[in-house]
């Protein structure tokens, strides 16, 4: 049988999109095995978010070279997209797709297998103005099903090069999201996170439809229990939007909306549409519509120009707004980008004493978040044994509000939901013990026997949809 091995690079998007490839690869009969080991095919699915994305993206494709250098080696995502030709001349490269005509994968790899010529078969992106379909049926994630609802970006943010790797904003049919969020609930899921490089734009190239209007209909699909928006930005959340989330008891009470910064000037030299107020006047209606919602963001410290000042102020900003957690990045610089070009680039140990101190801040916050619930009862859809520990007798999964809870049950209880009370508030992780355990026995087809596509995420995109904390 042949085999093919993964590795993919970046945001949660590139892992489904290495899901969606492997889909293709799978009807075709091939077997996925471990990128360590030796493979007929190795699929490198790359990120360009940063320069390190770059360098890293280049390191694995040598590294799957040297494992087998009679594979067919080929390499999709962003990097492939906005640099092919870098990619091409290093040595053992046989196929280079970016991030569209994914579908056509497997007629290219059979090409390779009867001719060995190199293909690159990159097009311009730009161009492209409709949602390349590739269905997820399953994941190796046993709780939470990933469901792809659009592609691209039109922001063009300073310190971001996706726009270029991915394209236009475009959004995919409501029949096509509904279906697919119905086989995922046949196969066992019981909660769908709703994702893509700018996920809360969904709607914004459609006529007579919108994100609002898609949230209705997945919450009239019949066995769903929770739908979770994987990031959105805070325009986006609009009275329609804020009405399905107070109405729909199947919308989590957790809601990712990257803020990047808290200084108006620095927003506006980052191309930001909103002001510090703005987004604070979304943040206070959505606690006042949500009780009890958690709200985490992204920040980009250390951004170009950045001074004391406009930290110390952000910071204020943050501690205000009352996160219940804040995925923090030093800036980076991207080639290609207008920050890239800035002069008044802020020094690596400054930028490296500001995260320090607004990740102290987050898990403040998070801790602060925590202690509310402390003797309330949540549900928890747990995904896992604790720190893959199966037999020990614990289980890990998250509340709807984002919470990680760990407490005493059984492993076939995986996948179900179960009712725990909070007895421990923690900052990366509470306790707590089961008050009413789930009834029936449902499970996740085929992601107990597979695989995952690739280990862990190894870069991330500050101020997109793709990069959820999800």
């Amino acid at each position: 049988m042949a085999t093919v091995a993964f590795h993919t690079l970046g945001c949660k998007v590139n892992f489904y999109d290495t899901e969606a490839i492997w889909q293709l690869f799978k009807r075709e009969g091939y077997e996925q095995v471990d990128f360590e080991s030796t493979a007929d095919v190795y699929v490198i699915n790359t990120c360009t978010v940063t320069n390190t994305g770059d360098k890293k993206s280049r390191q694995m494709i040598r590294r799957a070279v040297r494992r087998n250098p009679e594979a067919v080696i080929a390499v999709t995502g962003c990097y492939a997209q906005t640099s092919p030709a870098e990619i091409m001349a290093i040595p053992g490269v046989d196929l280079v797709i970016g991030t569209q005509d994914r579908d056509k994968i497997m007629t290219y790899v059979n090409q390779l297998n009867g001719e060995r010529q190199p293909i690159n078969a990159v097009r311009n992106i730009m161009k492209t103005r409709s949602f390349e379909e590739l269905d997820v049926p399953d994941f190796a994630d046993r709780t939470r099903a990933f469901l792809k609802i659009q592609e691209g970006c039109n922001n063009f943010c300073t310190f971001c090069i996706i726009p270029w790797s991915r394209g236009l904003m475009r959004s995919r049919e409501p029949e096509s999201v509904v279906r697919q969020a119905r086989m995922l609930v046949e196969a066992g899921y019981q909660e769908i996170v709703l994702t893509g490089i700018h996920t809360g734009g969904y709607g914004e190239d459609m006529e007579d439809y919108s994100l609002a209007k898609l949230l209705w209909d997945l919450d009239q699909v019949e066995g769903l229990k929770r739908i979770r928006i994987s990031s959105i930005e805070a325009s986006q959340i609009t009275d329609e939007v804020l009405e399905v989330l107070q109405k729909s008891d199947k919308m989590c009470r957790h809601l990712h909306i990257p803020l990047q910064a808290g200084d108006d000037e620095v927003l506006k030299r980052m191309r930001r549409k909103y002001t510090t107020e703005e987004f604070a006047a979304k943040i206070e209606h959505i606690h006042r519509i949500m009780p009890g919602v958690a709200i985490t963001t992204d920040v980009i410290v250390g951004f170009p120009g950045e001074t004391e000042e406009m930290f110390r102020n952000g910071y204020r900003f943050m501690e205000r707004m009352g996160f219940s957690e804040m995925h923090v990045f030093p800036y980076s610089k991207r080639t290609g980008t207008p920050a890239a070009r800035m002069e008044d680039q802020v020094d690596e140990e400054v930028k490296n004493t500001r995260v320090h101190e607004l990740i102290d801040l987050s898990e403040r916050m998070q801790l602060a978040y925590a202690q509310k619930f402390v003797g309330t009862v949540l549900e928890v859809i747990p995904e896992r044994d604790y720190k893959g520990q199966p037999g020990a007798g614990l289980l890990m999964g998250y509340t709807d509000n984002y919470i990680q809870l760990v407490f005493e049950g059984k492993e076939e209880w995986i996948g179900q939901v179960c009712r725990v009370k909070v007895t421990e508030a923690g900052v990366n992780e509470c306790r707590g013990e089961l008050v009413e355990q789930p009834t029936g026995s449902l499970t996740v087809q085929g992601s107990k026997a597979r695989q995952s596509s690739g280990g862990k995420a190894s870069e991330t995109i500050p101020g997109q949809a793709a990069k959820a904390i999800v």
